[in-house]
């Protein structure tokens, strides 16, 4: 909602609201992560319309359809989609979730040409019906992904980045929380770098309650997070997507709620800090490369890089995801 000031005849101040313009997400790809995406949005009432892109028509009239028979029970909004592009036209959020499909066993770098070949199919084509747009990559390798998509698109860098490390970051905490027996909710810690094999959890950052990790002692049965204890974490949080994708063939929920929450940090104009994956400027000397950091993002998409203390073993981290990232961008000529 919009505050707007008025005064009543005595004088006297008073807040008044409007509401807020209806804001459209549009949605590219409505398979497993594109149509869960759409619910969860619809679901938290994040955009007052939510449109589907996808070549398969049918696909996309279908999961329209279902959607549209459960609005009732949902905020209002309006779902709609198309196998033709201009359904997206005039969208204020795009997020991009089409993509090669990970098979078990498969890095996400391994994904990057033919994905990359996607992109540079479809996204000029996203600029051109909504110029406007806040693009958000979420699709696989997403660093190498994001990269490849500013060359192709040539948008500013604010206002085109992946989702990064807020799946993976969201993940960390679900298993410190875990271990430690507080509310997940309490706990605050990031993983930056590659959303993959080279990334790096932020252990030096991490608190649960205001206290620092790496300091807490426990509490009843939960010990301290050992250096042992640290390390399996960090194991699980990399191999938690391919523990799915072995089990059930895609990653779905987690990553639509994941982009639901950046669809309305960038609506609701928050200037929240996320460790979104964008174009690097000599961030502790590092640059030229598409990385997660923790990052604020608001209507107009990436702001500042925080330049958050790390220590040496996790700023040596992630200048190596930054060189591995790197390495495979320049492969595929970007």
């Amino acid at each position: 909602m919009t505050e707007t000031g008025v005064f009543d005849e005595a004088g006297l101040g008073r807040v008044e609201f409007s509401p807020r313009r209806a804001a459209k997400l549009g949605i590219v790809g409505a398979g497993a992560v594109g149509s869960t995406m759409a619910f969860a949005a619809l679901m938290a009432g994040a955009a007052r319309t939510v449109a589907l892109f996808d070549i398969n028509r049918a696909k996309v009239e279908a999961e329209v359809l279902d959607l549209s028979h459960g609005i009732q029970f949902m905020p209002m909004a309006a779902v709609t989609g198309s196998d033709e592009i201009e359904v997206l036209a005039d969208s204020d959020v795009i997020m991009f979730t089409a993509g090669a499909k990970q098979k078990p066993g498969q890095s996400r770098l391994d994904l990057a040409g033919s994905t990359i070949s996607l992109v540079a199919a479809v996204l000029p084509e996203l600029v051109r019906v909504a110029p406007n747009a806040v693009h958000v990559m979420v699709t696989n390798p997403v660093d190498v992904v994001t990269y490849a998509a500013l060359k192709i698109s040539g948008l500013p860098p604010n206002q085109l980045f992946g989702s990064g490390t807020v799946l993976d970051s969201s993940r960390l905490r679900y298993l410190i929380a875990a271990e430690t027996g507080v509310a997940v909710q309490s706990v605050h810690a990031y993983v930056a770098g590659e959303h993959g094999d080279t990334e790096i959890p932020l252990w030096s950052l991490a608190s649960l309650g205001g206290v620092p990790l790496l300091e807490w002692t426990g509490v009843g049965k939960h010990g301290p997070l050992t250096a042992q204890l640290r390390e399996q974490i960090a194991h699980e949080v990399v191999e938690s997507a391919d523990k799915i994708i072995e089990g059930k063939g895609a990653t779905n929920y987690a990553i639509a709620l994941t982009g639901t929450r950046i669809v309305e940090t960038i609506l609701n104009d928050e200037h929240s800090v996320l460790p979104v994956s964008s174009l690097l400027d000599d961030y502790y000397g590092i640059s030229d490369v598409c990385l997660s950091v923790p990052t604020i993002v608001s209507a107009s998409g990436v702001g500042e890089h925080l330049a958050v203390p790390l220590s040496a073993d996790e700023l040596g981290g992630l200048r190596r995801s930054a060189a591995a990232v790197r390495a495979v961008a320049r492969q595929f000529g970007y």
